[in-house]
């Protein structure tokens, strides 16, 4: 399997989407050689399908084409050399995903064929078994349908610890320690802006590239920050490095 998951599609300083990631993503597409990918943006409620794509075209130098233009979306997906999933609303996402049965034709593209997935904020929480970690507002009356499953552990992206001043709600860690504390035999990687984890066949990796770690939250035990993916070792079936 081949899947890039980043908490962000850009960092302060990028110029072009997925810029920060640009190494690890074109390296994937040159070595399978993709010269064409299929976009999903329905996590995108204030901005245009078509514009996304440019915006992915001119940083990847690929032809990219929003899914929306296909009169049956899961044919398109069976053909796709790529698919890219962008940020946006999670839930929307989601429903949608189930609304037009793409989740199946995804899985299959993705695990049989090794198809290169790329999901950036929503795009990488509909890879995790379900979006209960996602940051979003259930915008839709949305019913929390299980997602892609491609990594088996939930994510948290956007990930921040800091505390801001005069806001009286509850911080990131402490949302993240009632899932763990509601699902307790669940863990949570916590990933920061501008990081990402890579799946490479059989091996995880991990990058950042403000050189910051992430975070994996367990019920009842202390919370860790890690720079590389090996205390993973346990959560996945991958080959942590």
């Amino acid at each position: 399997m081949e899947a890039i998951l980043l908490s962000n599609g850009k960092t302060s300083g990028d110029a072009e989407l997925l810029g920060y990631a640009k190494k690890q993503i074109l390296t994937v597409l040159a070595s399978r050689k993709v010269s064409k990918a299929i976009l999903i943006p329905y996590a995108l409620i204030r901005s245009d399908y078509d514009d996304r794509a440019r915006d992915l075209e001119k940083s990847l130098g690929i032809s990219v084409t929003s899914i929306h233009h296909f009169d049956k979306p899961a044919e398109a997906i069976a053909q796709a050399e790529c698919i890219i999933i962008s940020g946006g609303n999670t839930w929307m996402l989601n429903q949608m995903l189930h609304e037009k049965d793409l989740i199946v034709p995804i899985q299959r593209a993705v695990r049989e064929r090794e198809v290169p997935y790329i999901g950036w904020s929503a795009g990488c929480n509909v890879a995790c078994p379900s979006i209960r970690t996602t940051n979003d507002m259930p915008v839709r009356s949305s019913v929390v349908l299980p997602s892609l499953g491609l990594f088996p552990v939930q994510i948290n992206p956007h990930y921040i610890d800091a505390h801001l001043s005069g806001h009286m709600g509850e911080s990131r860690d402490e949302r993240i320690a009632e899932f763990c504390a509601v699902n307790p035999t669940e863990s949570v990687v916590a990933l920061r802006e501008g990081s990402l984890l890579q799946i490479s066949g059989n091996t995880l990796s991990y990058f950042s590239a403000k050189d910051q770690g992430f975070k994996i939250f367990r019920h009842g035990q202390e919370i860790t920050e890690h720079f590389d993916t090996t205390a993973l070792n346990s959560l996945v079936p991958f080959t942590c490095s």
